[in-house]
């Protein structure tokens, strides 16, 4: 059975995981300093949800923005949490900060 959110430990995996994705992938990126923690585990619950309910349609991968700086950097991300979805590898669209998970639905639905 496959994993619903991916967890890469670095960016070989990061990239490795988005090269082997045929679909959409959402970059969930977390912060694990202390004003990000709880942001960012309200919003493992939203992209969890969000990656049964898009099971097929789209790879979702949790990054740890320490631990995948080069991703961080390559997708402009600048705070945690922020989400980024990828066509192809490139960067169509962001979103910054906690979403519910109506707004995150919202921000999917309008670019797949």
């Amino acid at each position: 059975m496959a994993q619903r959110v991916h967890r890469p430990r670095e960016d070989a995996e990061f990239d490795f995981i988005l090269g082997m994705s045929g679909l959409p992938v959402l970059a969930y990126f977390v912060g694990t300093w202390p004003k990000a923690i709880e942001p960012c585990r309200a919003m493992d619950l939203v992209v969890g949800g969000v990656a049964d309910e898009y099971a097929g349609r789209l790879t979702v991968v949790r990054a740890d923005i320490t631990r995948c700086p080069a991703a961080t950097g390559r997708y402009g991300v600048t705070g945690a949490p922020s989400c980024v979805l990828l066509k192809e590898g490139e960067a169509v669209a962001h979103g910054e900060g906690p979403m519910t998970a109506p707004a995150l639905r919202a921000f999917l639905d309008d670019r797949l």
